[in-house]
């Protein structure tokens, strides 16, 4: 089978194909035709050396993908062939919070990824994939969704009526979008692009954005929001807008720290966070029950990710080098028919 492997050192350009033997099943395991390959910045920063500068190599890049199953193991009798699912993002991470052991078991980094033909997880580390969504849709929502599930639903407790801010146009933002829409939520979108905040607006938001043209944006949420500020800031930028997440989030509110773009270290006035009860929450994705939750919010409400280009396996390194542009509104699919 045909695997895409990061080997010889760090950095895009180390990204090649690499044939190996297709995995048998263990007893418990079952073999994935792998679909569908989505694209995270984790996995950028993984290639880059800037995630893990210790991870060993030659290593199997990304962590999310859909397929359908084509064997199983003899122990196997929860899951049938043709069924189609997704591998859980930590295949030691079955529910509760996070442990070491799970977080040693995520994919794509340290372990081998799901950038290949075939794939083979435990039993327990799949989950089904909805029916109304395309494997490239399915594949959008191991690490992008789970995120933005467990960090509004699960530990920011959303409700109806909230108020989101979403920082650009990623996975994560646009997911953590309808996610807060399916609540009830309303959502204040931010983007450096008059382009994407047109788009973004079509699909509902209450307000957008121009963080080019408003750099003190935090005080314009307060505004929106009649002074109070919003209940939750999905704060995927990093050092350059934690300072102004801090300024929109309101009393009692919950930042969900996701993502580093513009990098990861930055000085911060700790007076805001206890004068105003706000509370900081890193989020590393989620369990499998976290995952099954999102799926019965997708199900219901009839949720798609967006996607925004679907690239062949052959074309691989256009798709990573078109996901590292930012040009995308939504996700970068790899498919692998």
């Amino acid at each position: 089978m045909r695997t895409v492997c990061l080997k010889g050192g760090f950095g895009l350009e180390n990204l090649a194909f690499e044939d190996r033997p297709i995995p048998t099943c263990g007893a418990r395991q079952v073999l994935i035709r792998v679909r569908a390959v989505s694209l995270n910045a984790r996995d950028l920063l993984m290639v880059r050396g800037e995630y893990n500068p210790r991870q060993k190599l030659p290593l199997v890049v990304c962590s999310d993908a859909a397929g359908e199953i084509v064997a199983r193991g003899t122990e196997v009798s929860e899951w049938q062939e043709g069924e189609r699912v997704c591998p859980i993002f930590a295949g030691l991470w079955p529910r509760g919070p996070l442990t070491k052991q799970a977080q040693r078991s995520s994919l794509g980094g340290p372990l081998d990824g799901t950038l290949c033909e075939y794939f083979a997880a435990d039993a327990a580390a799949v989950v089904r994939a909805p029916a109304h969504l395309s494997d490239a849709e399915a594949a959008c929502l191991p690490c992008a969704g789970v995120t933005a599930y467990r960090a509004l639903v699960e530990l920011g407790q959303l409700r109806a009526g909230d108020c989101v801010v979403c920082i650009g146009t990623g996975g994560v933002s646009l997911l953590g979008l309808r996610i807060a829409h399916a609540v009830g939520a309303r959502v204040i979108l931010l983007s450096r692009s008059s382009e994407k905040l047109t788009r973004a607006a079509s699909l509902g938001v209450e307000s957008t954005l121009d963080s080019s043209a408003i750099p003190a944006w935090g005080q314009q949420v307060r505004t929106l929001t009649g002074g109070e500020g919003a209940q939750h800031v999905i704060e995927v930028g990093g050092a350059q807008t934690f300072q102004q997440s801090l300024r929109a989030v309101r009393m009692g509110g919950v930042i969900s720290v996701i993502g580093v773009l513009s990098g990861a270290l930055t000085e911060v006035d700790l007076r805001p966070l206890l004068m105003q009860d706000v509370r900081v929450q890193g989020v590393f994705v989620g369990s499998r029950e976290t995952f099954s939750n999102l799926l019965t919010l997708v199900e219901e409400h009839l949720l798609r990710p967006d996607v925004d280009r679907t690239f062949p396996l052959s074309d691989m390194r256009e798709a990573f080098d078109y996901a590292a542009s930012g040009k995308q509104f939504g996700k970068v699919v790899i498919a692998l028919d």
